[in-house]
């Protein structure tokens, strides 16, 4: 069976913009292993209201230890204050455009030296 379009409704600009902010997280907090790979997709999850799509970026880089993964979201937080990219805010600006979609956005990790997964939720209409 064919899967269905999902459509997203909301401002492209700032949809475009929470994506390249995860993008360059990924590209960011890759480490020094010897096979980088970063990954961009959909999965479903099970919901209340049925079945939900979850959009997600992935990486096998440096990981976040779970005590941070709410840390992560604040305005000029940086757990890796080695990290020459990055300002601080890219995170916090990915949580605040998709909250104002009526999203949701959380990081999924390990820990230290398993990769991250930052996944978000948006409404959508099929």
């Amino acid at each position: 069976m064919a899967a269905r379009p999902l459509t997203v409704t909301g401002d492209r600009a700032r949809l475009l913009e929470a994506v390249r902010h995860l993008l360059g997280n990924a590209v960011t907090y890759l480490g020094d292993q010897p096979a980088p790979r970063i990954e961009v997709g959909v999965r479903n999850e099970e919901t209340q209201d049925g079945e939900a799509p979850v959009f997600y970026v992935g990486d096998n880089g440096m990981g976040i230890d779970p005590k941070y993964h709410e840390k992560v979201f604040g305005l000029f937080e940086r757990l890796d204050p080695e990290a020459s990219d990055g300002t601080g805010i890219g995170l916090a600006l990915v949580k605040r455009i998709v909250e104002v979609h009526d999203g949701k956005v959380w990081v999924e990790s390990a820990g230290l030296g398993k990769g991250s997964t930052f996944c978000l939720s948006l409404p959508v209409t099929r």
